[in-house]
């Protein structure tokens, strides 16, 4: 035991006799989803619940509670005791992006404490193959030539793909026309591969294979570095737009107030679990980039991403506030 508390903390930079909760836990664990049974976010709670389960010898039990844009589920965690019992398992609209268009009964940065994000996703620009450019200079200069003729794959306003392009359109001084799909699902990508759509700004987990595949032509991805998956493709930042990074994530918050020996010890866990080939090659198998960041680290992203999303939202004029 006293060899793991030293790895514990070896990585997270703390005394090993610090803080923490040494009967913690002695009853399951709930895991909240803000979204329903399947997908990305559902699928990486199923399979943090298992390793964490494992690790602490105590049931980590997913609960989903999908409604307005996960909001249901945020507060849900947010007025829920602050003892390590209830965790969050947000992905980024909730913090950043719902607070930013309408009014929540939870504060993003206050009502919760970061833990650890669990994996990052970056986003394509794709293009249908009869679009004439290879490059995203190309691209622009081919959207330029015909302002507001051009249109691209909205799947529902204030989601990422659509706040994502309206940023990118923005930054870019491009005028094209959003066609939405209300609900998303596999409608706008089909529209893509069909031409009826001829562009989209998407989860790159949701579109590598068609990228591989060559139905669908990547000109960009939104990481700081190019996408393993895709490495021939470059990203926006080397592509003329400086700074332009998008990540997606999921992690693991608690309710504000919650020890912090607590936090460190989960924080910890997802740390060891990233490092673990068998685990880091089940969230690979999902489309996800693992990470397993401190809570410090947590938090340092969400207050870039809240900046970042907030221009995004205004950009698309998606605010309801």
């Amino acid at each position: 035991m006293w060899q793991r508390g030293l790895l514990y903390a070896g990585l997270m930079g703390i005394p090993s006799s610090s803080g923490y909760a040494q009967d913690y836990p002695i009853r399951p664990i709930r895991l909240v989803i803000p979204f329903a049974p399947g997908g990305n976010t559902d699928s990486i709670a199923r399979i943090v619940a298992q390793r964490l389960s494992e690790a602490f010898g105590q049931q980590f039990v997913v609960e989903n509670r999908p409604g307005a844009g996960g909001a249901i589920a945020a507060e849900a965690v947010a007025r829920s005791p602050a003892d390590g019992y209830t965790l969050f398992v947000a992905a980024l609209p909730q913090i950043a992006v719902v607070p930013a268009m309408i009014k929540t009964s939870y504060d993003p940065v206050k009502d919760f404490v970061p833990i650890s994000i669990v994996g990052t996703n970056p986003f394509a620009l794709i293009v249908h193959p009869r679009i004439p450019a290879n490059t995203l200079a190309e691209f622009v200069d081919y959207v330029r030539r015909q302002p507001d003729k051009l249109a691209y794959v909205s799947p529902g306003v204030g989601s990422l793909a659509h706040l994502s392009m309206a940023l990118f359109l923005q930054r870019a001084g491009l005028d094209m026309t959003p066609v939405s799909y209300k609900g998303g699902g596999a409608g706008p990508l089909a529209d893509l591969i069909a031409g009826h759509v001829p562009i989209y700004f998407t989860n790159l987990s949701d579109v590598v294979s068609h990228v591989t595949s060559g139905t669908v032509r990547p000109l960009a991805v939104s990481s700081e570095k190019r996408a393993p998956q895709i490495p021939d493709v470059p990203t926006l930042i080397e592509s003329g737009f400086p700074g332009f990074k998008i990540l997606t994530w999921n992690g693991l918050m608690a309710p504000a107030g919650t020890p912090k020996g607590i936090v460190d010890r989960i924080a910890t866990e997802v740390a060891l679990a990233v490092k673990d080939p068998k685990f880091s090659e089940r969230l690979a198998g999902i489309g996800v980039d693992p990470l397993g960041n401190t809570p410090e680290e947590f938090a340092a992203t969400i207050a870039e991403d809240i900046l970042l999303w907030g221009e995004a939202v205004k950009s698309a004029g998606a605010r309801e506030k």
